[in-house]
């Protein structure tokens, strides 16, 4: 059964997280925990997103973001492919 819909509008704050299937890793390795700042320094600039927080865990992360835009789902797909063992 697919996720409802984000709302989205200028000026919303989320919070976000993103597991893989099974609760499996995300990252495999340190390449992959270095690799997840630079992705999300991307979407920052891409999208204009404003991340007040976040952590990455071996299964999951978490972000505190500030859309100026109403471009939530745009940037988080983004960020959801930022390692090939990502499945999120």
């Amino acid at each position: 059964m697919a996720r409802p819909l984000r709302i989205q509008y200028p000026g919303a704050v989320y919070h976000v997280t993103a597991r893989d299937n099974e609760r499996k890793p995300i990252v495999r390795d340190d390449k992959d925990r270095y690799s997840f700042p630079r992705v999300l320094e991307e979407m920052v600039e891409h999208f204009r997103i404003l991340v007040h927080a976040w952590v990455l865990m071996d299964n999951h992360y978490h972000l505190l973001v500030e859309t100026p835009e109403a471009n939530l789902a745009m940037a988080i797909r983004h960020l959801n492919g930022f390692t090939p063992s990502c499945n999120i």
